[in-house]
Order: C-alpha cells, then sequence, then structure tokens
C-alpha cells in the first residue's frame, strides 16, 4: 500500500495528480490526514483522506508520499507518526518519494546522504548530505523527489515507473492521459 500523507497546508496539485496518476495505473494507495480526517490545502481546498495516521498498516506499506506545500511540509515533520513512516519505509528500503519543500524533511532526517535530490527553489540547503539535481524529478534507488506542483504528473509517473517496474506501462498510462 502507498500510503500519501495529507497536512494541514499541502499542496493540492502535488498530492491530488500524484494520487490520481497512481490510480489510474491500478496500484493502490491511500490518503492519510495527517491532521484530521479531513485535511485542508495550502489554497483552501478541503479533501477528505481515506484514513487518519493512527490507521497505517506498516506490514502493508510498499511506499510513502509527501507532497510539499506550506504549512503543509512543516506539519508533516512535525508529526511523530509521519516521521516513524519515513524511518520505517527507509529501513526496509521501501519507496520514499516527497515533492516541492517535502524533500526538505529527508534532508533533516539524514536519508540523503550521498543521495541526487531535487527540490523547490530556496530548499537547496535542507537536502543535508544530498547533490542537488536542478532537475523537475530526481530518481536516485528508492527515493524520488520533484521539485513542485508544475512536475506533479511526471512525479507520479515516476512513482508508477518504480513501482512497476515498467516503463512501457508508465508510456502508455502518460498516452491515455494526453501527457504526452
Amino acid at each position: 500500500m502507498i500510503y500519501i500523507f495529507l497536512a494541514d497546508g499541502f499542496e493540492e496539485i502535488e498530492a491530488l495528480a500524484t494520487v490520481d496518476v497512481i490510480r489510474r495505473a491500478g496500484i493502490d494507495c491511500k490518503t492519510v490526514g495527517v491532521t484530521g480526517k479531513s485535511v485542508t490545502g495550502s489554497h483552501g481546498i478541503k479533501v477528505e483522506s481515506d484514513i487518519g495516521i493512527t490507521d497505517i498498516d506498516f506490514n502493508e506499506m510498499s511506499a510513502v508520499v509527501l507532497p510539499g506545500g506550506m504549512p503543509g511540509t512543516i506539519n508533516l515533520e512535525n508529526n511523530k507518526n509521519v516521521i516513524d513512516a519515513v524511518q520505517y519505509a527507509y529501513n526496509k528500503e521501501l519507496l520514499i518519494a516527497a515533492i516541492c519543500a517535502a524533500p526538505s524533511i529527508l534532508g533533516h532526517l539524514g536519508l540523503l546522504m550521498g543521495k541526487k535530490a531535487t527540490c523547490y527553489d530556496g530548499f537547496e540547503d535542507e537536502l543535508v548530505g544530498a547533490q542537488f539535481i536542478p532537475d523537475g524529478v530526481c530518481v536516485d534507488g528508492n527515493i524520488i523527489t520533484a521539485c513542485g506542483a508544475g512536475v506533479a504528473i511526471d512525479f507520479g509517473l515516476e512513482i508508477v515507473a518504480y513501482l512497476t517496474g515498467n516503463r512501457e506501462k508508465t508510456e502508455n498510462l502518460s498516452k491515455i492521459m494526453k501527457y504526452r
């Protein structure tokens, strides 16, 4: 199960475009309300999450996704359950994906040491130990990072490619969506 964490102040496009792409690919994912089951994005859009933060089943986890946005990123980082899930994913070598400001969380946790990563402008110094790559989406091993809302579909497609190991399926999905 892919868990996509939503905290008040999350960037709506980054979260919802990613959920949409993953579900179109037929991959199970759930949105996780970190600051309550009803979560309000950084642009005032309210979203009802699939589950609450205490409903996560670590034994079913295949990946964690951290959307950015402010103060969503801060709210994610300040939640012990989110950090526990990220650490669990890291220790089990599961996929960890973060976009916009959220890669800073991975940097603060020391999970980017020796990795290539990208992020939203101005957060480069927060990618502690990483080699900053000024790309829209960056994949290094089991960590996918992206720079912001404008690449949310690319971010979702990279998650699908990683989890399926099938680049052709990902390209077909992109064509069906009339993305490229």
